[in-house]
């Protein structure tokens, strides 16, 4: 939770149980109930500071609650209080018997005891809600940078858009650019994604979550000031490329670029038009994830799955195309100049990884590469020598393991049988055999699952609870990997990786 959130709840808490606590025959109650008004209007306040500061959300709602029962406990102990001496001096005056003021007691017992569950159960629920409905942070980038970003609309006039029946469309795709800046950099934060509910909508009809895993989405912030300054500690900076995973989103990987840019990179973020969760341009338009009619195991076949990537392929290179007129004579004046193109690098989360391998085996300008998690599908196949480049294979040990962790149920609703999974993970394999040759890597992550490699397990702790996943420790396990891969390959610092090759606690490194 957020830190005015913590205190408006602890505060209402504490004084909520110190009033029930209150007992009617304390001599100082009316003082006690006058600071408890005070306390209450205080909690008001800060009520309003949390609205205006972090924004109220609806997980937060019993704790708002609770602002106002303090008084309705106040006012109501105060008007037993008045009835109570009421009926004290009438049973001074009618001889009230013994027995009516024990029974009188045990209904008091009882009363205190229903308040206190009543209490424990509003504070469970007060808490527990903002706790499984975070808004979510990233850490802190580790770097000595801040960090900067842009977007932009770039349209492919040289390619027909292939997923769309509109005759004459043109390639148009959202590029989101990450850069350092000082760390001092004042300006505008931005938000996580550009139109939240649009995307709240989209996690549920493409990826079929609850939409109310999303709804704190329009309130999660980056470390990434609006269109700051590009850092001029360093003549010039490393370009690498970002390619999601098919209906994912250029900023899906958040908590992994934030950190390379804060180490002296600047990474392109590829928004895969029609392919991603979705794409909202700066006019209004969205473009929705379209499937071509195929789903579940129909979707994954070879035969599609190798033409799409086509696409991604000719998407990352035209991509790096604009990149290079930026460097040459960026418009604004921010990056001419300051983009190391002899350096470029790309990394990719499932297709994304594996539109990566394909950059890496077909565009000389990319210099080494990294798949997080990515089936090998595309036009090329990795050769037995190699990929030739610096190369870096992630995998979940979930993904690796293929059919073996996977129930039957699970395998029908993809819509196959077993053995017809069976058969198509053994290409899957044959794809990987050459994955180290050449003495590249392939890391495997102990208890990760292939959405590890995602901001997707942030949202909230119910999907890392389900999915019995650590987000925070896989992010930071993948944080330190890509950082030494690239600051070796790319800016010419020792290999660390070198010294972890073999079997480890959380993962095991394969070297060729």
């Amino acid at each position: 939770m957020r830190t005015v959130e913590w205190i408006h709840l602890i505060f209402n808490l504490l004084i909520l149980v110190g009033v029930i606590g209150m007992g009617r025959e304390n001599p100082h109650f009316r003082k006690m109930a006058w600071g408890g008004f005070a306390i209450s209007g205080m909690l008001g306040m800060l009520l309003i500071i949390h609205g205006v500061v972090e924004g109220l959300r609806w997980p937060m709602i019993p704790a708002y609650l609770l602002t106002l029962v303090p008084l309705i406990v106040l006012f109501t102990k105060t008007r037993r209080q008045q009835q109570s001496g009421v009926t004290s001096l009438n049973s001074k005056r009618s001889g009230a018997s013994a027995s009516t003021s024990t029974v009188a007691g045990k209904f008091g017992h009882i009363r205190i005891i229903t308040t206190s569950l009543l209490v424990v159960a509003y504070a469970v629920v007060s808490i527990g809600l903002p706790l499984l409905f975070p808004v979510f942070s990233f850490t802190k980038p580790a770097g000595p940078y801040g960090i900067g970003t842009v977007s932009y609309d770039w349209t492919d006039s040289n390619r027909e858009e292939l997923l769309t029946s509109n005759a004459g469309e043109k390639r148009e795709l959202m590029v989101q650019i990450w850069y350092p800046t000082n760390p001092e950099a004042e300006g505008a934060t931005a938000p996580y994604v550009s139109k939240p509910e649009i995307y709240g909508t989209a996690f549920n009809e493409v990826l079929k979550l609850p939409k109310l895993l999303f709804s704190s989405l329009s309130q999660v912030k980056t470390h990434a000031i609006q269109e700051a300054q590009l850092s001029d500690a360093e003549a010039k900076y490393p370009v690498v490329l970002f390619s999601h995973g098919l209906h994912g989103y250029e900023n899906q990987n958040t908590f992994q670029v934030e950190q390379l840019v804060s180490q002296g990179y600047i990474v392109v973020g590829i928004n895969h038009t029609y392919s991603s969760l979705v794409s909202v341009f700066p006019d209004g338009r969205v473009a929705q994830f379209e499937s071509e009619g195929k789903e579940g195991f129909e979707q994954l076949q070879f035969s599609y799955m190798d033409k799409l990537n086509e696409t991604w392929v000719k998407d990352a290179q035209f991509v790096l195309d604009e990149v290079e007129k930026l460097a040459e004579g960026d418009p604004s004046g921010r990056f001419t100049g300051h983009m190391d193109l002899d350096n470029i690098g790309m990394f990719g989360h499932s297709f994304g990884g594996a539109t990566t391998v394909q950059l890496l085996m077909d565009d000389p300008r990319v210099k080494a590469g990294m798949n997080m998690d990515g089936v090998l599908f595309g036009e090329k196949r990795i050769p037995a020598e190699g990929v030739g480049k610096p190369f870096l294979m992630m995998s979940a040990d979930s993904t690796v393991a293929g059919t073996s962790v996977m129930s039957d149920e699970e395998i029908a609703a993809m819509g196959t049988t077993r053995p017809e999974a069976e058969k198509y993970y053994e290409e899957v394999y044959e794809r990987y055999e050459p994955v180290t040759a050449g003495g590249n890597y392939w890391m495997e992550l102990t208890n990760t699952q292939h959405l590890s490699f995602s901001d997707l397990y942030l949202i909230s702790p119910l999907l890392e609870w389900t999915q019995g996943v650590d987000a925070r420790g896989t992010q930071q396990l993948v944080n330190d990997t890509t950082i030494d891969f690239f600051n070796h390959y790319l800016k010419g610092q020792p290999l660390h990786m070198d010294k972890e090759v073999g079997e480890h606690e959380s993962y095991s490194l394969k070297k060729g």
